[in-house]
């Protein structure tokens, strides 16, 4: 079995965010990069900005919440399972005001392991786990953080047949 090239998925799945969520592209997010335990979306300032000049905190949380969707969406696409995923819940800090381009970083926490949300999602065909993104800022200290518990829902294929939209 040949392992999916996780850098091409994740420039597709990007690709995918800007062509079906309006929001993506008005913001101009781009991958700003990937790995094994974390995703990063970019965003330039200019479209994200606020009247005093920094980025707006919509934006902030935006791209916080696409960078983990789009976390457990590669995990997902990487094993071939097809499902709807949708944030559950979320906390959000800002700390400090972002005056430039600016990232998010998401990642799963240290006590979260995809095994368990996998083995959930293939008994149960739905699953949630939790992800901690963070926009890095000064110092090394984080401009924002966000805490979400994403789901994932397995499509039903017949449904989806039956209505059309398979």
């Amino acid at each position: 079995m040949t392992l999916p090239d996780t850098p091409l998925l994740a420039r597709q799945l990007i690709q995918f965010m800007r062509s079906t969520i309006p929001l993506a592209k008005a913001m101009d997010l781009q991958l700003g990069g990937c790995d094994a335990d974390s995703l990063t979306l970019f965003a330039p300032l200019q479209p994200n900005i606020n009247d005093k000049g920094c980025a707006f905190g919509g934006s902030l949380v935006s791209v916080m919440t696409l960078s983990g969707w789009a976390l457990v969406e590669l995990a997902l696409r990487q094993r071939g399972d097809d499902c709807d995923v949708f944030v559950g819940e979320s906390t959000v800090r800002y700390l400090s005001p972002v005056w430039a381009d600016f990232t998010s970083v998401a990642r799963l926490p240290v006590d979260v392991s995809w095994t368990s949300f996998f083995r959930s999602l293939d008994s149960r065909g739905k699953a949630r786990i939790e992800v901690s993104c963070v926009i890095p800022g000064d110092n090394g200290k984080p401009a924002a953080t966000l805490i979400a518990r994403f789901v994932a829902k397995r499509r039903d294929a017949s449904a989806a047949v039956a209505d059309g939209t398979h």
